[in-house]
């Protein structure tokens, strides 16, 4: 199923997050089960990589960010193709970087801090709906 020149409803999430690394194999540390906006584990042969709010990794940690979660509104079929090239061609053409990461129903899009402002603006030049989360967000239980 491809998502043609589709229009996405974006979330901008107020809490910011980091990504950390961590020694292969790794526990996943109590600090990463925060979940609020996001919180992400991926492993591989040579290390464990961490997504978690900033405010709980611990600041001897090889990491990067902050960066401020965009939620792309769903839930997203697993089968669309496209909705990550769509949001992205504008922001490469923008000299933006990014990371991205993808649940079940859900794709994720981190934007440094400092060019969160500018991606909103090319997303909605492009016609997208950009909306930012105000206040402190929930922990998830």
């Amino acid at each position: 199923m491809s998502t043609g020149h589709q229009f996405w409803e974006l979330t901008i999430h107020a809490r910011p997050v980091k990504i950390a690394r961590l020694a292969p194999g790794a526990d996943v540390p109590a600090w990463a089960r925060d979940g609020a906006p996001l919180s992400s584990i991926s492993w591989n042969p040579a290390e464990t990589s961490v997504i978690a709010p900033a405010d709980g990794v611990p600041a001897d940690l090889p990491q990067a960010g902050p960066f401020l979660a965009v939620q792309i509104q769903g839930p997203l079929d697993i089968t669309l193709t496209g909705v990550l090239s769509g949001l992205l061609a504008p922001l490469a053409e923008a000299r933006i970087p990014v990371i991205t990461l993808s649940t079940y129903e859900t794709d994720w899009i981190l934007v440094p801090v400092d060019h969160v402002e500018r991606a909103a603006n090319v997303w909605r030049y492009h016609g997208h709906t950009v909306e930012k989360m105000d206040g402190v967000e929930r922990k998830l239980t």
